[in-house]
């Protein structure tokens, strides 16, 4: 892995330069923020806890450091729609953030989670997947997008 800090720390990160990069960029509020964050924050938090359940149905490892202890392909459930929706999930909450506090710095800070969560943890994740279960995964790979 190439990876070595935890997914959700990153998304700590994130979240915490979202507030405090405030001051950085022209801020952008209107009264549709407040409730376009909160829809966010809601589908975030669902989009990623429903990953987790699929995760710990099939008993299979939550683990993004040690993606090669996985002992199944999850691929039902939310996993018919995105390969990571933890991840996937993690983004939306940091979208709100951005709605919530800082839409231009968020936008940009969320970019950045996008990039370096694909670069540094997804990637390295599917070449231990596809070493694991090979056709299944190339298969699963094919016809599930990687984000959305």
């Amino acid at each position: 892995m190439n990876n070595r800090i935890p997914p959700p720390i990153v998304t700590f990160i994130c979240g915490i330069a979202i507030y405090y990069s405030k001051s950085f960029f022209n801020q952008f509020f209107s009264y549709s923020n407040n409730t376009i964050s909160l829809f966010l924050l809601i589908l975030g938090f669902t989009v990623f806890i429903s990953a987790v359940k699929s995760f710990r149905k099939q008993k299979t490892t939550v683990n993004p450091l040690e993606p090669r202890q996985a002992s199944s392909l999850v691929s039902s459930g939310i996993f018919k729609y995105s390969r990571n929706p933890m991840y996937l999930g993690m983004l939306i909450i940091l979208l709100a953030l951005s709605f919530k506090f800082n839409l231009v710095g968020g936008i940009v800070i969320s970019l950045f989670f996008y990039l370096f969560i694909t670069k540094f943890q997804i990637l390295p994740e599917e070449e231990a997947m596809n070493e694991l279960f090979g056709d299944e995964f190339t298969q699963y790979s094919n016809r599930t997008r990687r984000w959305i």
